[in-house]
């Protein structure tokens, strides 16, 4: 498989990995704008751009954009995250300089029709409002709030409906102008893609936009605190989080085996414990989120209201009880199992581009497989140990509940059990 970068003068970095065999391809555009670029006035209208792009443009009504890609039985789609906004799709290699050309008209000519903004506004808050009314999906907006409060890193992707309901075309025109520049754009691909035939195509689409001035989003700064909303639930809804690594931080692989060890898969300590041998909660697990400048560890369970108290004293004498015997033959799973999960993806052309893509928007390049497994090699039972510990004596945490919660310990009354 070959891996090639190209840069544009404008700043537009084009990243293709061909992968022999293989009849169709993966390509998209990731955009540096996301939640976190948002000003606090502008909360949700990132994704609600993301919308937008469907909506049609100065070529393409809506109708046409959808039959464009699945006239030739491909797919289209997007997402926006705290970081990104991506558009990709999938298609047969022949189609590759079409899903190229609706992509980037999409991205770059969205029309913003009045009438279409309404239809999509509707749209938008029966997203926010299906959200509220699913607690395993609300409980995590409110746990990075409290990660992060009054920051755009806190903020909901989705926005606050009062935000949605206000967002007119110019608002839409005026965050295009200011993040949807080609220096803060990667096309990437991946499958049966040419490398030379993209850059000259995507030379032409992109030609005579400029380059953009270069901006940085607002920092971020880990606060925490307590979140908790009472309500009548079948079950309760338990997250805590701690500060972890940032992608670029050189603990970011120990974080990520950690928090594999800690609560990743059904052989790790939380589902072990909470799970099979005390029987307190059905799902309970640990992930770790990177952002390029901060992390964080969140761990989640659902469980009964007489229960949750033990579930989540427990919860903390694990993270505890890690620093003390984590020992090397958990550390060797939890490594096995981020390397198989890191290859097991790159069978997939849609997973590798979006690695590609993440790989460039992060380090300005793509480094060898060799080097990132090298990396996840490298890191020891000591190591994980040792940030195990940082994450047990850590002085902020972050908690959100939901549910039958009324009784459940406080944060800090776990924070003096963590402590003790």
């Amino acid at each position: 498989m070959t891996t090639r970068l190209t840069q544009l003068p404008n700043g537009l970095r084009i990243v293709t990995e061909h992968m022999p065999g293989l009849q169709s391809a993966s390509i998209g555009l990731w955009v540096t704008a996301g939640g976190r670029h948002e000003r606090a006035d502008q909360n949700g209208i990132a994704h609600f751009l993301e919308h937008m792009a469907f909506k049609g443009t100065a070529r393409r009504s809506a109708l046409d954009i959808a039959e464009a890609i699945e006239n030739v039985g491909g797919y289209i789609n997007a997402y926006t995250s705290r970081e990104v906004t991506a558009y990709y799709a999938r298609v047969l290699e022949a189609d590759v300089p079409l899903a190229l050309d609706v992509i980037s008209d999409i991205v770059l000519n969205s029309a913003f029709d009045p009438r279409e903004i309404e239809v999509e506004r509707g749209v938008i808050l029966q997203e926010i409002g299906q959200s509220l009314d699913t607690p395993d999906d609300v409980i995590f907006d409110w746990l990075q709030e409290r990660a992060y409060p009054g920051q755009a890193m806190g903020r909901p992707i989705l926005g606050p409906a009062e935000r949605v309901s206000a967002f007119q075309g110019a608002d839409f025109a005026g965050f295009v102008r200011s993040h949807y520049t080609p220096n803060r754009m990667i096309l990437s691909a991946a499958g049966a893609v040419d490398h030379d035939a993209l850059v000259v195509q995507a030379k032409e689409l992109f030609e005579g936009r400029g380059a953009g001035t270069p901006s940085e989003p607002e920092g971020s700064a880990f606060v925490g605190g307590e979140l908790r909303e009472v309500k009548d639930l079948e079950q309760a809804h338990f997250t805590l989080a701690f500060e972890s690594p940032g992608v670029t931080d050189p603990g970011f692989y120990t974080a990520q085996i950690y928090a594999s060890a800690l609560g990743g898969g059904m052989s790790s300590r939380l589902f072990q414990q909470l799970r099979e041998v005390r029987g307190l909660c059905y799902t309970i697990y640990a992930q770790p989120a990177a952002y390029s400048d901060t992390g964080m560890l969140t761990i989640y369970a659902g469980t009964g209201a007489e229960d949750l108290g033990t579930l989540a004293e427990v919860t903390i004498d694990e993270v505890k009880r890690a620093a003390e015997d984590m020992s090397a033959e958990e550390v060797a799973r939890a490594r096995t199992q981020m390397k198989a999960g890191l290859l097991m993806g790159l069978e997939s052309p849609s997973s590798r581009a979006e690695r590609l893509a993440r790989l460039v928007q992060v380090w300005g390049r793509v480094p060898e497989l060799s080097e990132t497994i090298a990396r996840i090699d490298a890191v020891t039972a000591e190591d994980v140990r040792a940030h195990a510990a940082h994450v047990a004596t850590q002085a902020k945490a972050a908690m959100a509940l939901y549910g039958p919660v009324d009784r459940a310990p406080s944060l800090e009354q776990l924070q003096d059990r963590r402590a003790a």
